[in-house]
């Protein structure tokens, strides 16, 4: 099992699905730009916006490495294998909200699922979002509420906002898939689903669809598939890595509001 499997046709496909397979990579279905995303920081190191980075070249159909030991990454080169790689997927299964932790604003409300934290850090940069959710009397604050929570990639948080509705507050995102990459902490993060990917167990169960999912790609989540930040505590890392600034792209730093 290697990286690329027989393409189909592009035409054919109607969606992007991404499959876990039993104790190896994740197949990925249809037609998808990967790229590498990039945690970029502002004056203070803190995480505050999301810079891209190179573009992957892929096929219609293509395996992505989830056991974190390819040497071809980010796809399989079938290690998983030779490793004895254990993927056993231990997440819940149920609804974003029904995991969620809701924390209570005046104007808006904070949906907190902490098992899907894949340790980005744009929630506690800037007075912390589930302080900021607080004073969401001022404009200020319903700002950089909306844009901490929105800017989490594995949809650990999730604003609501009370005066249209409880409508959630949801960045506008095109369906792709990020490699996230983070200079900051000297890591590779995961694999970054957008805009609404599938994703389906091995036991052929599918997973809630939602905006912003991130998938393990080190292998040492507890929550598998899913992200749980241990990328950072066992220190993964690819070639990428070396290469990226944690800059936003056109200045060398940004300043960011005070609540």
């Amino acid at each position: 099992m290697g990286g690329d499997v027989d393409p189909v046709d592009d035409r054919t496909v109607a969606r992007v699905t991404v499959t876990v397979t039993e104790d190896g990579p994740y197949l990925v279905t249809g037609p998808v730009t990967v790229a590498y995303q990039v945690i970029a920081t502002d004056d203070d190191d803190a995480s505050w916006t999301w810079k891209q980075g190179d573009t992957v070249a892929t096929r219609a159909r293509f395996l992505l490495c989830r056991c974190g030991g390819s040497s071809t990454k980010p796809f399989c080169d079938d290690t998983h294998a030779r490793i004895d790689f254990h993927g056993t997927e231990t997440a819940s299964r149920a609804p974003h909200a029904e995991q969620a932790e809701l924390i209570e604003g005046p104007t808006m409300d904070l949906a907190d699922a902490d098992a899907l934290c894949a340790f980005a850090r744009f929630c506690d940069g800037h007075g912390t979002v589930w302080n900021v959710v607080g004073a969401t009397t001022s404009h200020e604050a319903r700002r950089i509420t909306a844009h901490e929570a929105g800017h989490c990639p594995g949809g650990r948080l999730v604003a609501y906002d009370k005066a249209d509705g409880d409508r959630p507050v949801e960045p506008d995102l095109d369906v792709s898939i990020g490699l996230v990459e983070d200079p900051t902490e000297s890591s590779s993060g995961g694999i970054w689903l957008r805009g609404g990917i599938e994703v389906v167990a091995a036991d052929g169960t599918p997973y809630p669809v939602r905006n912003r999912v991130v998938l393990c790609r080190c292998g040492a989540s507890s929550n598998k598939p899913f992200c749980d930040g241990s990328h950072a505590a066992v220190g993964f890392a690819d070639e990428v890595l070396a290469t990226v600034d944690p800059r936003p792209d056109g200045s060398d730093s940004v300043t960011t509001p005070e609540v």
